[in-house]
C-alpha cells in the first residue's frame, strides 16, 4: 500500500506538468489524454460504502507506454473517497461481501499467475486472495452467506499440448481450437474447488439470494458470435443439476435476482432480428416463460435491478437522455425514480437499503459517481475525478432536431464554436457513431478518437447525430435501417449537415466527417459516394467492401441476423453497391484511413483494399493509411490515443481551415510533455 501511495503521488506530480488546464482557450488534445473517469461503482449492501473503479490514463513522454490503469477507491459514510489499490494497477469486477465489510475485485499482482480474485477491508489493510485457479477468472458472484463463490475460467490446458507449443507447434485452428469457460463453485470455509459439468460455455453467474440455485448465461462454442447472439439463460442449483432454462431470443444483457428468489429480471430483445438488447423481462425462479415490462418503451433499457420483490428498478435511454425508472409488478405501474436533462446514467447498483449509486456524466464532466439516497429524493454526486476541469471554458451542446428528406425526425447533438458569433458560417466535423446499433447521449461527448470540446475551442462545430438504425428510440427506430445498409440511414447525414448549412451554421465547403466500425464505414461513404459533400474524412477501422467484410469478421452470424437479412451470394449487388470501392472513382475527398492491425471485427484489409483502390485512381485524392501495431477494434494504449487525436485534427486542420490541396507531412510534432 506505501509503494502504491508513492507511486500515485509520483504520478500526479508528473501530469501536474502537462499544460494547465487553467484557460480561456478550452480543451486541449492534451487536457483529454489525461482525463480521468469512473467505470464502475457498487454500493454496499448496508449502503453506507460505494466501491469504484477509476480509469487514470498513462501519458506519453512521462510513464511507460500502456492501456490505462484501474484503481479502487471507496467512498466512506463521511462522503470522503479513498484510494485502497492504487497506482501502477488494473482493477475489475467489483463486488461486496454480503456482511459490507470488504469488497472483492478481480486483478493479477506481482506473485500471480492468471488473475485472481481478491478482496480488501474497509477498514484499511493489505489486500488478500479470495480465489485462484490455474488459468485467469473471467467472472464470479460471491453468495449470499459469504461462504461461496462462483468462479467462471477455463481448464488448464493438457500437459501433452503445453509439451508441444514449447516445440513451436503453436498453430491455430480457426474456430475449432476454441475452449468453453467452466463454473467452479469454492467453499471459502475449507478451500474446497468443484467444477461443474456445463453443456456449453459460461459468460456469467448470479447466485439466487436464498443460495438455492444459480442463474447461468450459457453459450454453446466461446467464439465471438455467439456471446453476442446465442447466450441463453439456465437456472441450475449448485451440485451442477438443472433446474430451468429461458430460451430469450437473440441477444441478452444483464440479469438480476429478485431479494426473495422467486423472479429473475433480465435485458433481453423481442426477436432474434432485434438489434440490441434493451427490452426489460422478467421470469420465475424456475426460468421457463417471460413477461415483457415495457413493450411500448421508446428507449433501450441499460441496467436492472431490484428495490424490493415486487419492484424493479432500471435505467433507460430515450432519445439523448436517460431516466432511473421504477415498475411495480403488482400494479404494472411504471415511475420515474430520477431524471434530469443532460444527467446521463450509466449504470447503477442498488442497496439493500434501498441507496442507489450511478455512474453519471453530463455535458460539463466525464463520469462520475453520483448517488440517489434511500427515498429516492435527492442525487449527490461524489466524486470529481477532474478537477481542474472546473477552470476550463466550454463550448455550448444542445440537442437538434431536423427533418431527413423521407419526412423521418432525426434526433443529434450540436457541439458549438467556443466563441460562436451569430451569423458567422463555421467549419464541420460530423461524428458518425458505430454499430449501428449504438447512439449518442447529451452528456459527455468529448474522447481522444471525437474531441469535441478540443474541436469547439478550434473553431469547429461538431455534430453528432442519431441516424435511423440508432438506439433510444425503441425497436421500431433500429429496424428502420436492416437490410439497406448505406442507404437511408447514411443519407441522414447529409440531410443534418444541409440542416445545418440552411440554418446558416455551417460553411458548406469545409465540412469533414469522422468515426469507428460503423462510423468509419459511414466516414469511407462520405469520401466514395458523397465526395461531393465532404472535404475531408478522418475512418477508424471502418468498412470499404460488404462482400469481404463478412467472410473476415468474427460477428458474420450476428451481421446476418440482425443487419444483413441476407448472405452475399444470395445478393451480390446489395453488398456490392453499399460497398465505397465500388464508388471509389467518383472520390475527391481527402482521406485518412486509420486501423489497428489486430482488429477481429473489421479486418485491416478493409482498410488496405480502400487504401490502394484510392491511390491507383489516375487523378486520386489525398490518402493516407496508418496501422496501429498490436491494437484491435479500439486503441488502447496511450501512445496510440495521443498519435491519434493529433493526427485527426491535424488532417482536420489542413484540409478545412488552411486549405491545403496535397497531404500534410506524415511526422507529428507530438508535443510531448518534458
Amino acid at each position: 500500500m506505501v509503494a502504491d501511495r508513492l507511486f500515485r503521488v509520483l504520478c500526479l506530480v508528473m501530469v501536474a506538468m502537462l499544460p494547465s488546464a487553467a484557460t480561456a482557450d478550452g480543451l486541449t488534445l492534451e487536457h483529454i489524454a489525461k482525463i480521468q473517469r469512473v467505470t464502475q461503482a457498487v454500493v454496499s449492501p448496508d449502503g453506507e460504502h460505494i466501491a469504484y473503479t477509476l480509469r487514470v490514463p498513462r501519458i506519453p513522454g512521462v510513464e511507460d507506454d500502456g492501456p490505462a490503469r484501474s484503481e479502487l477507491h471507496i467512498i466512506g459514510p463521511d462522503g470522503e473517497s479513498r484510494g485502497y489499490v492504487t497506482g501502477d494497477v488494473s482493477v475489475r469486477s467489483l463486488q461486496w461481501m454480503p456482511d459490507s465489510e470488504s469488497v472483492a475485485f478481480l486483478t493479477r499482482r506481482d506473485n500471480d499467475k492468471h488473475r485472481t480474485l481478491y478482496h480488501i477491508r474497509v477498514d484499511g489493510g493489505e489486500a488478500e486472495p479470495l480465489a485462484r485457479l490455474e488459468t485467469a477468472i473471467r467472472g464470479y458472484h460471491i453468495g449470499p452467506d459469504g461462504d461461496r463463490v462462483a468462479l467462471i475460467a477455463e481448464e488448464p490446458d493438457p500437459d501433452d499440448l503445453v509439451a508441444e507449443r514449447e516445440m513451436g507447434f503453436d498453430q491455430i485452428i480457426y474456430e475449432e481450437d476454441w475452449k468453453p469457460r467452466r463454473l467452479w463453485i469454492k467453499d471459502l470455509t475449507d478451500g474446497d474447488v468443484e467444477m461443474l459439468e456445463v453443456d456449453g460455455s459460461v459468460q456469467q453467474v448470479r447466485w439466487s439470494p436464498t443460495g438455492e440455485r444459480l442463474a447461468l448465461q450459457v453459450t454453446p462454442r466461446q467464439l465471438v458470435d455467439d456471446t453476442l447472439m446465442f447466450k441463453r439463460i439456465r437456472i441450475i442449483t449448485p451440485d451442477g443439476s438443472e433446474h430451468g432454462r429461458i430460451d430469450n431470443p437473440g441477444k441478452l444483457g444483464e440479469m438480476s435476482w429478485s431479494p426473495d428468489g422467486e423472479r429473475i429480471a433480465f435485458i433481453a430483445t423481442e426477436s432474434i432480428q432485434d438489434t440490441r438488447e434493451g427490452r426489460l423481462m422478467v421470469a420465475d425462479h424456475d426460468g421457463g416463460p417471460w413477461d415483457h415490462l415495457l413493450p411500448g418503451l421508446e428507449g433501450h433499457v441499460r441496467n436492472v435491478g431490484w428495490l424490493d420483490p415486487d419492484r424493479i428498478v432500471y435505467v433507460s435511454h430515450e432519445g439523448v437522455e436517460s431516466r432511473l425508472g421504477v415498475y411495480d409488478l403488482d400494479s404494472h405501474d411504471d415511475q420515474t425514480l430520477h431524471e434530469h436533462e443532460g444527467r446521463i446514467h450509466r449504470s447503477m447498483s442498488v442497496a439493500d437499503t434501498g441507496r442507489i449509486a450511478c455512474i453519471v456524466d453530463t455535458p460539463e464532466h466525464p463520469r462520475e459517481v453520483y448517488a440517489l439516497d434511500a427515498d429516492h429524493e435527492d442525487m449527490e454526486r461524489l466524486t470529481d475525478s477532474n478537477e481542474w476541469l472546473s477552470d476550463v471554458r466550454l463550448a455550448r451542446q444542445e440537442r437538434l432536431v431536423y427533418e431527413a428528406r423521407d419526412g423521418l425526425d432525426i434526433e443529434g447533438l450540436l457541439v458549438y464554436p467556443l466563441d460562436y458569433e451569430e451569423g458567422e458560417r463555421y467549419p464541420l466535423i460530423l461524428a458518425a457513431h458505430g454499430g449501428p446499433e449504438s447512439h449518442y447521449s447529451n452528456g459527455w461527448l468529448t474522447r481522444y478518437n471525437l474531441p469535441a470540446q478540443h474541436a469547439a475551442a478550434e473553431g469547429y462545430f461538431m455534430f453528432y447525430p442519431n441516424y435511423r438504425g440508432s438506439t433510444g428510440r425503441g425497436v421500431w427506430f433500429t429496424e428502420t435501417s436492416q437490410a439497406r445498409p448505406a442507404a437511408e440511414e447514411f443519407d441522414d447525414l447529409v440531410d443534418g449537415v444541409d440542416h445545418l448549412i440552411d440554418e446558416g451554421y455551417v460553411d458548406e465547403d469545409r465540412v469533414g466527417i469522422t468515426g469507428g466500425s460503423y462510423g468509419g464505414y459511414a466516414s469511407a461513404w462520405a469520401a466514395t459516394y458523397y465526395s461531393d459533400r465532404f472535404a475531408a474524412s478522418v475512418m477508424n477501422v471502418g468498412i470499404s467492401d460488404k462482400i469481404s467484410m463478412l467472410g473476415t469478421s468474427d460477428i458474420p452470424r450476428e451481421l446476418y441476423l440482425v443487419h444483413y437479412f441476407y448472405w452475399p451470394w444470395e445478393d451480390w449487388d446489395m453488398f456490392r453497391e453499399a460497398s465505397p470501392i465500388y464508388h471509389v472513382e467518383q472520390a475527391q475527398t481527402p482521406i485518412l484511413i486509420l486501423h489497428g492491425d489486430a482488429d477481429p471485427r473489421v479486418d485491416p484489409t478493409q482498410s488496405r483494399i480502400l487504401y490502394r483502390y484510392l491511390e491507383l485512381q489516375d487523378d486520386p485524392p489525398p490518402v493516407r493509411l496508418v496501422l496501429y501495431r498490436g491494437e484491435g477494434h479500439s486503441n488502447q494504449r496511450a501512445a496510440t490515443r495521443w498519435d491519434y487525436s493529433h493526427r485527426l485534427m491535424r488532417w482536420m486542420d489542413h484540409f478545412l481551415i488552411e486549405g491545403g490541396e496535397e497531404k500534410p507531412d506524415y511526422r507529428l510534432d507530438y508535443n510531448l510533455p518534458e
